[in-house]
């Protein structure tokens, strides 16, 4: 039987990964289906500490992972399928495979989030994506003009990223300005190959009948009016959804899927911590998951010591 099972290996997994290893816990970490988690799909990482020129966000990951395996940690990929917490050992399901423990950390992160049209579905490989940095350089997207739907940070980085490629980046935002930080909207506001085009959203993916990214239909909030936008790629940046479902009706959550904390990083169900952008809707960034994936190998740790005494 293990003593921690970490799921989940970005920032916040592989963090936890690190303490527990440290701690002689030699803690079993799975990968799911996204080795690393998302930001191992961004190109440079400005804001974590450490890095004064920045990391590439692959590299990062990669990093994080060797030193927690340095100290013992045993990184395996697999995805867990169904949990039993109803009593001790907890139980996992892991590619049809039973594990059991007696502490889990859940470290899922988030997935994209969609835009929920039937076109964007059948479009989606085929010039629809969620992420610049791991398609932006395919020939299909070269010299073309490109879409980028949000206003955030992420989309920000998006576009801006596009920009080595496309012949222009159209930035797609529902509000008349960016909701991106200050430093990161002056900085694709000033880029002459980013062109924003506010109070819209996008209602329709053209063309499904080419089964190919042609264009995009969008609708202006404030007076309704519709215009097609030509483009050979359409990357949708609107945020995250939390990588929970598989936990629904087994451990609280709240309206949105993000699992709730009782005391510290603790769930509500004894053994079983929670880290990382699954349990944060605010701030999801990467030096906060981190954060909160040491203070949980803490707390699992400090669990496991109360058990033996």
């Amino acid at each position: 039987m293990e003593k921690v099972v970490i799921i989940g290996t970005g920032c916040a997994g592989l963090t936890a990964a690190l303490y527990a290893a440290r701690a002689n816990l030699s803690p079993l970490v799975l990968t799911g289906t996204a080795p690393g988690g998302l930001l191992t799909t961004t190109s440079i990482v400005e804001n974590f500490p450490g890095f004064p020129e920045g990391i590439d966000g692959y590299e990062l990951m990669t990093r994080m992972q060797k030193q927690a395996e340095r100290f013992g940690a045993r990184v395996k990929f697999g995805t867990v399928e169904a949990a039993d917490f109803s009593g001790q050992p907890l139980k996992l399901s892991v590619d049809g495979d039973p594990v059991e423990t007696q502490t889990v950390i859940i470290a899922t992160g988030a997935s994209h989030r969609h835009l929920g049209l039937e076109s964007e579905a059948k479009l989606e490989k085929k010039g629809v994506t969620y992420c610049a940095t791991c398609d932006g350089a395919l020939p299909m997207f070269r010299h073309q003009p490109l879409v980028v739907v949000g206003g955030g940070d992420s989309a920000c980085e998006e576009a801006t990223f596009l920009t080595r490629f496309g012949s222009v980046v159209h930035l797609v935002h529902r509000r008349d300005q960016l909701r991106a930080s200050k430093i990161m909207a002056a900085r694709t506001l000033s880029n002459p190959k980013i062109q924003p085009i506010w109070d819209s959203v996008v209602t329709e993916v053209l063309d499904v009948k080419q089964d190919t990214v042609t264009g995009v239909r969008l609708k202006n909030l404030k007076n309704q009016a519709e215009i097609v936008v030509n483009c050979a790629g359409v990357f949708v940046a609107i945020g995250h959804v939390p990588s929970t479902a598989v936990f629904k009706g087994v451990i609280d959550m709240d309206e949105n899927g993000y699992i709730k904390h009782r005391q510290g990083t603790a769930t509500n169900v004894r053994g079983v911590f929670a880290a990382g952008d699954c349990v944060d809707p605010v701030y999801r960034q990467a030096v906060t998951a981190a954060g909160q994936g040491c203070a949980a190998a803490i707390d699992a740790e400090r669990y496991l010591a109360a058990l033996s005494q």
